[in-house]
C-alpha cells in the first residue's frame, strides 16, 4: 500500500505551486494536482481531477481542495476511481503540508488524520 497526495484548486497556479513546497519536505510522495477549468480559467474540471488522481503512481490518494466545488469534484472523482480516496477538509497548504510531511516520515495513516482533525476549518457544506 502506498500513499499519495492530490491537490485540487479553482485556480490552475495554485494547483502547481503547492506540490512545489510540499516536495521540499515529501521528495518520496507521488503528488499530483489538477487545477482550474478545461479552458484555464477559475473553477475546476472533473476530467482534470479524474486524470490528476489516475496519474498519481500511489494506491490510495489524501486529496486536499480550496472551495466547495473541487469538492464536489473531488467525491465525483473518487467515485469512479478503482483507487481509496481519502478528502480532508483542512486549510490547503495546511493540511497537505502536514499529510506530506508525515507520510515521507512514515506515519501511518490513523494519525496522520488525527493531526488532520486538528486542521479542519471547512464544514459539510
Amino acid at each position: 500500500m502506498s500513499y499519495g497526495i492530490l491537490i485540487v484548486s479553482h485556480v490552475e497556479q495554485i494547483a502547481q505551486g503547492v506540490p512545489k513546497l510540499l516536495q521540499q519536505v515529501a521528495p518520496d510522495i507521488a503528488i499530483t494536482f489538477a487545477g482550474g477549468t478545461d479552458d484555464h480559467e477559475i473553477g475546476t474540471s472533473l476530467d482534470k481531477i479524474t486524470t490528476a488522481l489516475e496519474d498519481n503512481s500511489a494506491s490510495e490518494i489524501l486529496a486536499f481542495y480550496d472551495l466547495g466545488s473541487a469538492k464536489m469534484n473531488l467525491e465525483m472523482a473518487g467515485e469512479f476511481s478503482t483507487k481509496p480516496v481519502h478528502l480532508y477538509d483542512t486549510a490547503l497548504i495546511e493540511g497537505a503540508y502536514v499529510a506530506a510531511s508525515l507520510l515521507q516520515a512514515g506515519v501511518d495513516l490513523p494519525e496522520i488524520e488525527k493531526q488532520l482533525e486538528l486542521l479542519q476549518i471547512k464544514g459539510d457544506g
